[in-house]
């Protein structure tokens, strides 16, 4: 492998390029193409950011004006490099050693296949693509290419994540028997993005189940480490919808009189987000495609989406899910799905044969059978909620697919093809599980 560095300031169309086989380490930063400069794909930007020997941004694609703009500005993208539309990068020849593709999930099979078949290695935003069909011709593609691929399932990277299962490995609580999980999504999450929001429609985007907890289904999955067998569901759209508004409402909360006793109003949740920062800034910031300003905030309430009534959208996906699974020996597994929490972090239990382990993301508390002590970890380094960066899985996992690419160590990519997809056809047959109200044998 030629190790010569690309040029500063522009895609490196004449370097060699990495390629899928991670034999030997190479010598100079990785060059990154980020397809969709959103909430995700800057993320993974400001990642790299911080390592510039190791790797960094050459090119952008970004259909928003303001926002491609201000990512080329902040990664010193030059003009050349940048495109309106993601597909202009499948026109060029290969600008990159590795597509970051955080695009809209739809979209995701067609630019997979196609940025495999460049040549390029693919850090894949989750979901891997919106039908099983889809994530087959991805995985056929991956393997067709011999393309080093990483899925965004950061929650198998987290620190969290790591010591819970050395714990269990470690025979902590004996052999797992069931596990009970929830995803508390959040009320004004939910209503942000499932009811006003890229998600709130099955044919515009994707399942809920997939669009927002596929990330907990292939974590059982890497928990129990076993194939599920057999997978049912339950779950429907019961609140937000015309029949559930209270009278009087119309069908933008700046219009109104009950906007000020909602529990679901934009006004109060973008504003908050605004003057107050926090979580909520993050969800006024896509509201209002980045521009955190009162006049950005009041044309958003105004005139978009995010202005709408949660009663009167055109949201058609549920607001909560109950999905069961059955791995082939034997363990059980729960799993709650819901719009009717606080924002708060994920919540688990694992019942073994010599005790229960009970988490939260960051927590881990045993409780022993044998001498009826309870054993607290704090697996935090820095006191962070384990809602923040995903727990720091965002980190770990892009810093696992760079060092991996750097150092030829496949290994460390544990959220590759095959983990990723076995996960995935769970997800597709808990769907038709709830649609038919079946046991799916997978």
């Amino acid at each position: 492998m030629n190790l010569a560095a690309p040029p500063a300031g522009g895609a490196p169309a004449s370097t060699p390029f990495v390629t899928g086989d991670l034999s030997a380490p190479i010598g100079r930063p990785l060059s990154l193409v980020v397809l969709g400069a959103g909430a995700r794909g800057e993320a993974y930007a400001d990642l790299a950011a911080k390592s510039p020997e190791r790797a960094r941004v050459v090119a952008v694609a970004e259909a928003r004006d303001g926002v491609r703009r201000a990512f080329a500005a902040r990664h010193a993208v030059s003009d050349e490099f940048c495109f309106t539309d993601w597909r202009e990068v499948l026109e060029r020849p290969r600008l990159a050693d590795v597509a970051i593709v955080a695009i809209q999930d739809a979209d995701h099979v067609e630019a997979a296949v196609a940025l495999a078949d460049l040549g390029y290695q693919l850090l894949l935003e989750k979901p891997m693509a919106t039908t099983q069909e889809d994530c087959d011709a991805i995985a056929e593609a991956v393997q067709r290419n011999g393309t080093a691929l990483a899925l965004a399932h950061v929650m198998r990277y987290t620190l969290y994540s790591v010591a819970l299962k050395k714990l269990l490995r470690d025979g902590a609580i004996g052999d797992i028997v069931s596990l009970q999980h929830l995803e508390p999504v959040g009320y004004y999450h939910f209503a942000h993005s499932f009811v006003r929001g890229n998600w709130r429609r099955e044919d515009q985007s994707a399942p809920l189940l997939l669009a927002k907890s596929c990330h907990d289904i292939d974590w059982l999955c890497d928990v129990v480490g076993r194939p599920v067998r057999r997978v049912s569901s339950f779950g429907s759209l019961t609140h937000f919808r015309p029949e559930s508004a209270p009278e009087g409402a119309t069908d933008r909360c700046v219009t109104c009189p009950l906007e000020s006793s909602c529990a679901f109003s934009a006004p109060r949740l973008y504003r908050d987000g605004l003057r107050r920062g926090g979580t909520k800034q993050y969800f006024t910031r896509i509201a209002t495609a980045g521009e955190l300003t009162e006049e950005a905030v009041t044309a958003a309430l105004t005139d978009g989406p995010y202005g709408r009534c949660v009663y009167h959208s055109d949201n058609d996906v549920p607001d909560h899910q109950v999905v069961n699974l059955e791995f082939d020996n034997a363990v059980t597994a729960s799993f709650v799905l819901t719009a009717f929490t606080p924002m708060e972090n994920r919540q688990t239990k694992i019942f073994g044969t010599r005790g229960q382990l009970t988490g939260d993301g960051r927590h881990i508390e045993v409780y022993d059978f044998r001498t009826e002590r309870t054993t607290v970890i704090d697996t935090s380094l820095d006191g962070s909620s384990a809602a923040e960066g995903h727990a720091g899985g965002d980190a770990a996992m892009f810093n696992a697919y760079i060092d991996a690419l750097h150092g030829g160590r496949p290994e460390l990519i544990v959220s590759g093809i095959e983990a990723s997809l076995a996960s995935h056809r769970v997800v597709f047959a808990a769907e038709r599980a709830r649609h038919a109200g079946t046991v799916v044998e997978l």
